[in-house]
C-alpha cells in the first residue's frame, strides 16, 4: 500500500486544474512551495493528491473542476489500484441506487463512522442483487478497507446527484476502460446488439466469456422483464466490474461467477434461453489435457488448437432444446483441418445454422474479417438441413471509422429471418445463400462463407463499373481544368515582413485550439487522419468531462504529428464536428485573416521545417512558430483565391485516385469471376 495515499501524476494536475502539462512544469519550477514528488520516476513523477489540491486551492486554481475530474484523480491513484478503487465506487453507487436512504445514514457522520455502517449496507444490497453463492463476483469489503477510500466513496456520491449512479458508473468505468486499451478485449456496441438481435428475446441469457458484460447488456436491452442474466469471467476483478456495471444498467437478476468457464463452470445446471460469446481466440492452454473425456464435446473432442469449437460447445451445452447460441469466431476455425470433424458433426446434428462474415474492422483483432457462428441445440433430427452463410464484407468502412452498421444490419437480419422462417433463402449473389448441409460434408467441411457464395451478377457488376469509369472520365477532366498553370521563370522571390502564429494569437487575430481526448457531446469526431487523407470525421468522441472544441466553418486546422504539410479550411459538410487529438484548430477573425490565405502558407514545407521538432520516433509540430506575411486583407484574398483553387486541384486528384483504384480492381475481379468479358 502506497505511503502517501491517493497519488496523481503531472497530467492529472493539468486536468485537475485545467491547463496543459507545460503549466504544470513552470509551476514547479518558479513556486518553491510546489508538492513535491512522492512516487513515481525522475521522468514521471507523481504527487499526494491531496498536497496537490491544497496547493491549487490556495492558488485559487482548484474553483472550476469538474467533479468527476477529481473522483476520476482519487480513483486512477488510490493505493489499492484503480480496479479495487472502482469495485468499490460501484458498490457505493449500487447502495445509492437502490438503498438511497442506507447511504444518507451511513454517510452522515466522520469517515471513520462510514467504513463502520457501510459494509452491513451493502450487504443488503449485494446479496439482493447478486445471491449468496460462494462463486458470486461482488464480495463486500470490508470496513479497513474503505476508511482510506472515504473521500472517493464521498465523491462517487456526489457524482451521481448530478446525472444518477448509473451514469456515474458507466462514466468511471467507460474511462477506466479507455485507460488501458490492451488490457480489456471489447465487444463493440453495433456488434454486441447484431448478435443479441440475431439470438431473439431470450428470458435467461448466458455469456460464458462475459469480459465487460457488453453482449449481456444488449441482450437485456432486447428482452422483457423479469429476465436472468449469468456470465462467467476468469479475471476475478473484470467480473466484478461487470456483475456491477449490469446491476447498475438494467433491472434483470444479475448472477455473474468469477473463474475460467471451461475448467470449472459454474453453471454446470444452468439450460439458458440463449447463449452469447465473444470468446478469446487461439487459446492453447484452454485445458485440452484435463477436459478429454468432458460430457460437454457432445460434437467431438475439440484439437488443442481449436479452442473456439470448445467455447461453442461449451454455449451449447448450457442452453435448452431450440436454445439459440450465437459466437463471434475467428475466420480460420470455419476451415483449418484440424476442426473439420467437429465442424461436420455440427451439420450432420443440424445444430450449426449460419455462418456470417462480418467486414474488417468489426471488433478486434481489426485486421481479419471475423465471422458469426448462429446455432441451436437441436431438438430432433433435421430434416434436410440447409445452413445460411452470408458475407459481409463488402460494408467494409474506409480509413478508421469502421463498418457501415447499419447496413451490415439490415443485410444480416433481413437474410436471418427469412432463412430461420423457412429453412430456405433464394441466393442473393455476393451476399448470402443457403447451402444444403450435404454440399459441405466432404474432406474439408470448409465453412468460409466466401468460397460458397454465387459471385455478383454481371448486369449488377458491369454496370457498376461503367458508373466507375463514367466518374473517373469526369474527375480527370475535372483535374485538367483545375490543374494551375506553370509559373514564369526567372521572377525573384518575394520579399515581405512576417508574422508568427503565435504572435497573430496574442494581438487577437485568431483563438488557438487543441484537440481534447473526450467530452460529453454526442457528435463525430475529425480525426488526424481525417485531416491527412481529406475525408469526412470518422471518429466517435469518446466519454470524458472536458468540453470538446467543435469546428466551424472558416476554422482552420492543422496536425501536429507526422511531418506532413497539411493544413485544412473547415467547410459546413465538416462543421460541427469535433476536434481530435494531435489537432491544432486556428479560428481566425474574419475581419483580419482570410482562412484560406492563412491555411496555404502554413502549408508552405519550409515554413514547415522551420517549425517542426524532430524525436527518434516523430515528428512534431509548433503551430505557434508557423509563419505567414503582414497583408491587407484584400491581398491575402487574392493568395487564398489562388489556395482554394490548389486544394481543390488536389481533393479531385485524390477522388481520381481513389476511382481508379475502384475500376481496377473490379475490372480484376469482373475477369476473373467470368462477369467481364475480355473484349
Amino acid at each position: 500500500m502506497q505511503e502517501h495515499g491517493t497519488e496523481v501524476t503531472a497530467a492529472g494536475i493539468a486536468r485537475l486544474a485545467g491547463v496543459g502539462r507545460a503549466a504544470v512544469s513552470n509551476w514547479r519550477r518558479r513556486h518553491a512551495d510546489f508538492p513535491r514528488p512522492v512516487g513515481g520516476t525522475e521522468t514521471s513523477p507523481s504527487f499526494a493528491l491531496a498536497d496537490v489540491e491544497a496547493w491549487l486551492r490556495a492558488q485559487g486554481k482548484l474553483a472550476e473542476v469538474p467533479p468527476r475530474e477529481r473522483v476520476w484523480q482519487q480513483l486512477a491513484g488510490h493505493p489499492e489500484g484503480p480496479v479495487a478503487a472502482l469495485v468499490q465506487a460501484g458498490c457505493v453507487l449500487l447502495l445509492i441506487h437502490d438503498r438511497p436512504t442506507l447511504w444518507l445514514d451511513a454517510s452522515a457522520g466522520s469517515d471513520e463512522r462510514l467504513a463502520d455502517l457501510l459494509p452491513p449496507a451493502l450487504d443488503q444490497v449485494l446479496d439482493a442483487r447478486f445471491g449468496t453463492g460462494p462463486q458470486r463476483a461482488v464480495t463486500t469489503p470490508a470496513g479497513p478497507r474503505l476508511l482510506p477510500s472515504a473521500p472517493l466513496l464521498r465523491g462517487a456520491a456526489e457524482l451521481a446527484a448530478g446525472p444518477g449512479a448509473r451514469k456515474a458508473y458507466e462514466f468511471l468505468l467507460g474511462r477506466h476502460l479507455d485507460a488501458n486499451p490492451r488490457q480489456y478485449t471489447l465487444t463493440p456496441d453495433p456488434l454486441a446488439d447484431l448478435m443479441a438481435e440475431l439470438a431473439g428475446p431470450a428470458r435467461t441469457v448466458l455469456d460464458p466469456a462475459c469480459g465487460t458484460g457488453s453482449l449481456l447488456r444488449a441482450a437485456a436491452a432486447t428482452t422483457r422483464p423479469g429476465q436472468e442474466l449469468y456470465g462467467q469471467e476468469s479475471d476475478p476483478a473484470l467480473a466484478a466490474l461487470t456483475a456491477l456495471r449490469l446491476a447498475l444498467s438494467t433491472d434483470a437478476t444479475v448472477r455473474i461467477a468469477a473463474g475460467d468457464s471451461l475448467r470449472a463452470d459454474a453453471r454446470t445446471g444452468l439450460r439458458a434461453d440463449a447463449a452469447l460469446c465473444h470468446p478469446p481466440f487461439n487459446e492453447r492452454n484452454w485445458g485440452h489435457d484435463e477436459l478429454a473425456y468432458d460430457p460437454r464435446w457432445e460434437y467431438g473432442f475439440p484439437a488443442r488448437t481449436e479452442s473456439e469449437l470448445a467455447w461453442v460447445q461449451h454455449a451449447l451445452a448450457r442452453v435448452r432444446d431450440g436454445g439459440t447460441v450465437v459466437v463471434l469466431m475467428p475466420p480460420a476455425a470455419a476451415s483449418r483441418r484440424s476442426g473439420r470433424r467437429v465442424r461436420a458433426d455440427l451439420l450432420r446434428r443440424g445444430a450449426l445454422h449460419a455462418v456470417i462474415a462480418l467486414p474488417v474492422g468489426a471488433a478486434p483483432p481489426y485486421n481479419l474479417p471475423l465471422h458469426l457462428w448462429v446455432l441451436r441445440r437441436p431438438e430432433r433430427a433435421p430434416a434436410q438441413p440447409g445452413v445460411l452463410l452470408a458475407d459481409t464484407g463488402q460494408f467494409a468502412g474506409e480509413g478508421r471509422g469502421g463498418p457501415d452498421w447499419r447496413s451490415v444490419r439490415d443485410a444480416v437480419l433481413d437474410a436471418w429471418t427469412a432463412f430461420d422462417r423457412t429453412g430456405r433463402l433464394d441466393d442473393r449473389p455476393g451476399l448470402a445463400r443457403c447451402l444444403p448441409v450435404i454440399e459441405l460434408l466432404d474432406d474439408d467441411v470448409d465453412l468460409a462463407p466466401a468460397r460458397h457464395l454465387p459471385p455478383p451478377t454481371a448486369t449488377g457488376g458491369t454496370e457498376r463499373l461503367t458508373d466507375v469509369r463514367e466518374r473517373l472520365d469526369e474527375t480527370l477532366r475535372l483535374t485538367a481544368e483545375l490543374a494551375p498553370a506553370a509559373p514564369g521563370t526567372g521572377r525573384a522571390a518575394l520579399r515581405r515582413p512576417l508574422t508568427t502564429v503565435g504572435e497573430l494569437a496574442r494581438g487577437g487575430a485568431l483563438v488557438l485550439r487543441t484537440g481534447t481526448n473526450g467530452g460529453h457531446a454526442r457528435v463525430p469526431l475529425l480525426t488526424d487522419h481525417d485531416v491527412l487523407t481529406g475525408t469526412g470525421p470518422s471518429g466517435t468522441l469518446p466519454e470524458g468531462d472536458e468540453e470538446p472544441v467543435l469546428t466551424e466553418p472558416g476554422d482552420v486546422v492543422v496536425p501536429v504529428l507526422g511531418g506532413g504539410s497539411v493544413a485544412r479550411v473547415i467547410d459546413a459538410d465538416t462543421a460541427g464536428a469535433a476536434l481530435g487529438r494531435n489537432l491544432v484548430l486556428l479560428r481566425p477573425d474574419p475581419a483580419a485573416l482570410d482562412p484560406w490565405f492563412l491555411a496555404g502558407f502554413l502549408r508552405g514545407t519550409a515554413n514547415h521545417r522551420q517549425a517542426s521538432s524532430y524525436a527518434s520516433t516523430a515528428t512534431r509540430l509548433d503551430v505557434r512558430r508557423l509563419q505567414l506575411p503582414r497583408l491587407p486583407l484584400d491581398a491575402q484574398r487574392g493568395y487564398g483565391d489562388r489556395f482554394r483553387a490548389l486544394d481543390e486541384f488536389e481533393r479531385a486528384l485524390r477522388l481520381a485516385g481513389r476511382l481508379g483504384e475502384q475500376l481496377a480492381r473490379g475490372m480484376y475481379d469482373g475477369l476473373t469471376d467470368g462477369t467481364v468479358a475480355p473484349d
